[in-house]
Parts: C-alpha cells; structure tokens; sequence
C-alpha cells in the first residue's frame, strides 16, 4: 500500500447502512436532524471574535453555506474549492482517475475528502491571519484558537455533508446552500428590522424586508417602493424561469432487447449538469476575491481593490455583479445619470458566468460519469438498446454523443445566463443563490418522488403528485 493510500484509507468517514435501501421515513429524519443541527452551529459565535469585526465575503455567505461569525464561517467552501481543483486536474489531465471503475471512483472520492480537510485548514489560517476574522485581541495565541475553531467548523460540516449523502436526500452542500437561501429570502422579504438589528416598522426609517418598503413607500410616493416592488418581481421571475429550465429534457427511446414490445424512455435534461457549474464558478469567484483580499494586504492592488469583501476598484470590479436594473428605475423615476460602466461591468459579469458555467459542465460530465461512454455501458448493463439498432457499446454511446454534448454545453450557457440576470436583477437574497436552491429543491423532488412513491405517507404522496 503506498503513502497515499495509507492516508487516505485512515481518514474518518460517517458508515453508511447496512441496508440496502433507506426507507423514506429514516431518510427524512436524518436529513431534519442535520438541517436544526445546521441551524444550531449557525447560532454558534466564534469565541474571542472581536465584537467590532466586519465580515468579508457578506455576498457569498448563501452560495457558500456560510453563516459569517459563527463556528460553520468556512460553509461548504473548502469542500467545494476540493472539487474545483480536483476537476481542473483530472480534466487536464495532470492526474488521472479511472472512473470507469470502482476502485478508480473510491480513489477520486478519497483523494477530494483529503483536499478537502487540506483547504479547510488552509481556509482557517488564510481567513484569521489576513484580516478576515480578527481576535479581540491580536495575540498568535487567540488567533491560533480562532483558527482552531474554524477547522473544527469546518470538519463537522463534512462530516455532516457525508451523513446526508449516505442517510437521507441529495446532498449536504445543496440542503445547506436551500437553507441558507430561505432563512435569507424570507428575511428579505419579511424583516421588520433595519441592517443594525434595530427594530423600525411605523418609526420612519425602511427596514430591511421589501414587502414592508414596498407598502411604506406607496404610502409616501417613493421611489424605494418601485426599487422594492422590482427585487419582489425578479425574484419571482427567477423561480419560474428556473423551474421551467429544470423541467426541459430530451427523452431517447429505449426497447428490452430480449423482450419484444416493451420498452421506455431514458431521459436527458436539458439543465444536464444540473447546478453543479454555477456552485463551482461561484466558488471560484469567491476564492478569486480572497486572493486579491490577500495581495492588498501586502499592498498590491494590481488586481484592485477589495473592501470588506465587496470589489471597489480596479479589474476584480468587473468579476461583480453590477445592480443595473436598479440603476435603470432609479435613472427613470429619480433623473439619476445613468453610469454606462455599470452597463459594461453587468455585461462582462454575465460573459465570466457563462464561459465559467459551460467550462465546468464540461469537465463535470467527464469526471462524475455524465459522458456518452459511461451511459451507455448504463444502459447496455440494463438490457436496454435503441429499437432499430444492433446492440452495440460503440453505436449507442456515438448516438448518446450527438445528445449530450450539445445539452452540456447549451445547459451551461443557460445556466450561466439564469444565474448572471438573477445576480444583476437585484433579485431577494443572492440571484445565484435563489437558483441554486430551486434546482435543488426541483431535484429532490424528483429524487423522493421516484425513489419513495410506495413508502411515503398517503398524504405525502399526494403532495408529490402520486
């Protein structure tokens, strides 16, 4: 056994059942339980945080599953920036995964929980030992501690993300990424608090749930309400255009080979890779603007600037969504010049989303088994061919080939373009966010209406549509 195998075979890991399938019931449980255990970690400050503390990154905290200041500040970043890299290298080919093979996909999954631990405590250090997280006192010991409290975050959402994965539905990266995006739309929407805390309902002052500035602002004819009244719109827009994008496929008909006059449909998204590219170039942008975050502390701003988090100058400015329809009420209804450069940094947005969305779908379908190749043996394993072909490996995945490709990359472009228009649309919560979490919550709609139609509660099941 080498090196590398003896470490990763020693890396705790969460069992998974004995059983061979969960019943519908056990998997919602464990699923619960990890959702208030979630909450609760979220409710967790960081001890010895200094109370005066600004947090960076505020804009990422949904898409990262983060919530800043508490012991789960990291999220699902390290585990998702193990996933990028782990990508770019086997689709680069620099390392080399056979993922046709069992032993090649036990070998790729230990190798990204292993990175995914190395980020954690990279992230820790990188976040407390350049400005993100500072001590109320700045000691090597108390930032040594804070350290330690964010990889032990950290570790306990893996582990948590390995407990959903093997005990109840999807994922926990999306079920996070879903809680997130609803505790965040509903305060939006709902606040009846200022950004302070304070509470400002009748007192005068806007709070921060739209709904309240939309009926306060009608009251005193002001623009705000038109502002309010778009964010509410646009949200809604996003949902239905995510919901109709989601539910688009290709289906390919299928015949048993062996037995005549039977056959199905073997169904092709259009969205084929899902949400998976926009978390990735999500992830990537956030880490990009860490990066910068890192050179400005050592005073170069080549890159730009970045404060608090928030891009203010320089190219990095042109890898933020720039909040152009609200600069387009507000230059109507307030005479606001209207700032073209926004226009451009919108524009520029929305090609980085698009070109960084269809880039990863590529190399998702490559390494997770998505490929023309790899569907085929699927459905060759499943005594299942095209009616009117022999049944052979080759002409099926060539067949598969002129249907995959094409849904992988017009998927991502779509993907792209959804989640970019839902970022610059000033959208509730984080417009890329909103569209994770309905693909999310689409997918395991779909997952638990076709894994548990039979052992779900009759009330459940009519609830899915059974």
């Amino acid at each position: 056994m080498s090196l590398f195998d003896a470490i990763t075979s020693n890396i705790p890991e969460i069992k998974g059942p004995t059983q061979r399938k969960l019943s519908f019931k056990e998997k919602s449980k464990w699923t619960l339980i990890i959702l208030v255990l979630y909450f609760i970690l979220a409710l967790i400050p960081l001890f010895g945080l200094n109370p005066q503390q600004e947090f960076q990154f505020q804009q990422f905290e949904v898409i990262l599953g983060a919530a800043f200041g508490s012991i789960i500040s990291l999220g699902i970043g390290p585990i998702v920036t193990a996933s990028i890299v782990l990508q770019l290298l086997n689709g680069s080919g620099i390392v080399h995964f056979d993922l046709t093979s069992d032993e090649g996909k036990k070998r790729f999954q230990a190798t990204q929980k292993l990175l995914s631990v190395f980020f954690v405590l990279f992230e820790s250090f990188v976040f407390v030992f350049f400005g993100g997280f500072q001590p109320f006192t700045s000691t090597f010991g108390w930032e040594m501690f804070l350290v330690f409290q964010l990889f032990l975050g950290g570790m306990i959402i893996l582990f948590m993300d390995e407990v959903v994965q093997k005990w109840g539905f999807g994922s926990g990266l999306s079920l996070f990424i879903v809680a997130g995006v609803a505790k965040s739309i509903f305060v939006q929407a709902f606040s009846p608090f200022n950004a302070s805390g304070e509470f400002v309902l009748g007192l005068g002052e806007y709070p921060i749930g739209k709904l309240f500035v939309f009926i306060l602002g009608i009251a005193s004819q002001d623009v705000e309400a038109i502002v309010a009244l778009v964010a509410l719109i646009s949200t809604f827009v996003v949902f239905v255009a995510a919901v109709y994008a989601q539910s688009m496929k290709v289906e390919i008909p299928l015949s048993f080979g062996r037995i005549r006059g039977y056959g199905m449909r073997w169904p092709l998204k259009f969205m084929y890779t899902s949400n998976i590219p926009v978390i990735l170039v999500a992830a990537l942008l956030a880490n990009i603007v860490l990066v910068v975050q890192f050179l400005n502390s050592r005073g170069i701003t080549v890159l730009g600037e970045v404060l608090n988090g928030q891009p203010v100058s320089g190219l990095i400015t042109w890898l933020s969504p720039a909040q152009i329809v609200e600069s387009i009420v507000r230059t109507i209804f307030q005479s606001v010049p209207f700032d073209f450069l926004d226009l451009g940094r919108a524009l520029v947005y929305m090609l980085a989303m698009v070109i960084g969305a269809v880039i990863f779908s590529i190399f998702w379908v490559q390494s997770s088994g998505m490929d023309a190749g790899s569907q085929a043996k699927q459905i060759m394993a499943s005594g299942l061919q095209i009616p009117g072909f022999r049944r052979d490996p080759r002409l099926l995945e060539r067949i598969l080939q002129r249907y995959i490709w094409p849904l992988t990359v017009m998927g991502g472009i779509v993907v792209g373009i959804l989640a970019a228009v839902a970022d610059i649309s000033n959208a509730l919560s984080r417009g890329t966010g909103i569209l994770l979490a309905v693909m999310i919550v689409y997918q395991l709609y779909e997952e638990i209406g076709k894994q548990h139609a039979m052992d779900m509660h009759p009330a459940m099941r009519k609830i899915m549509g059974g």
